[in-house]
């Protein structure tokens, strides 16, 4: 513990508490008892109602949630295999080379996302690959986006690694290939599995660059969000905000118990 004696801890506690129950907490309780009210004119709302989750569960609500799952999965893959296999191609490099590895798979978080979604409009609207207007677009751009996080997350794993392991495999007969596959591999799945979690979330969320890219047929529920609080539907905003908030909680509950029965083999 960092600090010591009752009195000190008790100060902590109640900073974090007046820090975190006013930015952090707040506004999710908002958004929650929102998505419950008919009307809201005062400090409180004047009635409750769940016709807005009856909303956000059928027709174009279920199918945006749909496709933001679909969306999030094929991203989070994509973005976990080319940002693990640029980590470990990175990790054979030389400082310099590194540096500009590093360099390279961060520049797009660097810039605004929507500068992202941009440059694949551009470069993606003419022959010979010709992928606006399609789901593969957004899913570009969502995997653009979140393969800075699963390469950073690997590349950070693979420094704190002892080599010693594999130093003596390969002096016991393992080819590299096995060393990969059957050391280094087994010892970075929490690693991976975190990575695949984060770019999940994030994909989930991403909105600046996918209203850009997104077709009538691909729309995203936080696209469906920004476009309910836009026509000044702003309770069943609410609700669909509950509903994102809730599905990526579950995955990442799910993803994290993965990760941590990884952790203990």
């Amino acid at each position: 513990m960092l600090l010591h004696g009752k009195a000190a801890r008790l100060i902590a506690q109640a900073v974090f508490l007046v820090l975190f129950l006013p930015l952090f907490a707040l506004p999710f309780l908002v958004i929650v008892v929102a998505s419950f009210a008919t009307d809201w004119n005062g400090a409180l709302p004047s009635g409750l109602t769940v016709q807005h989750y009856r909303e956000a569960l059928g027709g174009d609500a279920a199918h945006a949630l749909t496709v933001s799952l679909l969306t999030a999965v094929a991203a989070s893959l994509v973005a976990l295999l080319v940002g693990a296999w640029a980590a470990l191609a990175a990790h054979r490099l030389r400082r310099a080379g590194r540096g500009v590895m590093d360099t390279l798979f961060t520049l797009p978080v660097a810039v605004p996302s929507v500068v992202v979604g941009l440059s694949l409009l551009v470069a993606f609207s003419k022959p010979p690959l010709l992928l606006n207007g399609t789901p593969g677009i957004v899913i570009t751009a969502h995997a653009v986006l979140v393969t800075a996080f699963a390469y950073q997350s690997v590349s950070a794993a693979l420094a704190r690694l002892d080599p010693a392991c594999e130093q003596i495999a390969a002096s016991l007969g393992a080819s590299p290939a096995r060393v990969l596959w059957r050391i280094r591999i087994p010892l970075l799945l929490p690693s991976l599995t975190g990575a695949a979690g984060l770019g999940f979330a994030l994909s989930m969320g991403e909105l600046s660059a996918t209203m850009m890219l997104y077709p009538p047929s691909w729309t995203p529920l936080p696209v469906s969000i920004f476009g309910a609080t836009d026509r000044g539907s702003l309770f069943t905003g609410a609700a669909l905000a509950v509903v994102l908030m809730a599905t990526t909680l579950l995955v990442l509950l799910a993803v994290s118990r993965v990760r941590n029965r990884a952790s203990y083999r």
